[in-house]
């Protein structure tokens, strides 16, 4: 079982519904969402081209997958996150926008946020203690010839290449594209999510999500609010 620290809103969030359709599967049920009818792109296409992020759900990494350390429990990373969580204060993404990361489409923010590269930072130093070592298969299933060096030290010092400085906020939509394939996905991504991304985001909870078993599709395990108990209930 692999386990994983991220964000993604709430079960009943309009964005998180959103996300459900255009990927094809809920991330908290697991159960599979039609795709939407967008013009200028077949529901073929929308599923050819989300068949990876639909495995990993719609979220934005801050701890990357990791098998447990052998002196680790879940338990354990259960009553960390909850505490962790607990000294963190909620804050707001002015607002996410549909942008181009390469060679695939993700929800990025629309203009950078320090909050998010603290929070990010914070939590994959916090719990790298609780990460089994990488094998030598997973790091080479990073390309590690392909990373520039500030990339590599972080694969082999926190079990992920793109932290610290090298981090960027994204909620993955699309695997790998051509070229050829960008504006008609761009533009059908517009028009699916536009309607859900012209207020702020809540970044207000820390997500563990879980993979069972070797390839099997991640679901939210449980959310861990930020702030503590007692502000929350004043709010």
């Amino acid at each position: 079982m692999r386990y994983a620290i991220y964000f993604t809103p709430s079960f009943s969030d309009p964005l998180t519904l959103a996300a459900a359709s255009w990927l094809g599967r809920n991330v908290y049920s697991g159960e599979p969402v039609e795709h939407p009818a967008v013009r200028g792109l077949g529901m073929h296409e929308i599923a050819f081209h989300t068949a990876l992020p639909r495995r990993y759900g719609f979220h934005a990494t801050l701890k990357a997958p990791f098998h447990l350390h052998l002196e680790s429990t879940e338990a354990a990373l259960l009553r960390e996150l909850m505490r962790f969580a607990g000294t963190l204060e909620p804050f707001e993404i002015p607002r996410l926008v549909v942008g181009r990361l390469g060679d695939f489409y993700g929800l990025v923010p629309e203009k950078p946020c320090a909050s998010l590269d603290y929070l990010a930072a914070a939590v994959v130093q916090q719990f790298d203690g609780y990460r089994a070592p990488l094998s030598e298969a997973e790091i080479e299933r990073r390309n590690p010839d392909g990373l520039s060096a500030p990339q590599f030290s972080n694969l082999h010092r926190w079990g992920h290449p793109y932290v610290m400085d090298e981090f960027r906020f994204h909620m993955t939509l699309t695997g790998p594209l051509l070229s050829r394939d960008f504006g008609r996905i761009e533009t059908a991504l517009g028009a699916h999510f536009g309607p859900v991304l012209g207020e702020p985001v809540e970044i207000a909870n820390l997500a563990l999500f879980v993979e069972k078993e070797p390839g099997a599709p991640f679901l939210v395990h449980s959310l861990h609010p930020m702030g503590r108990v007692a502000a929350r209930k004043i709010a």
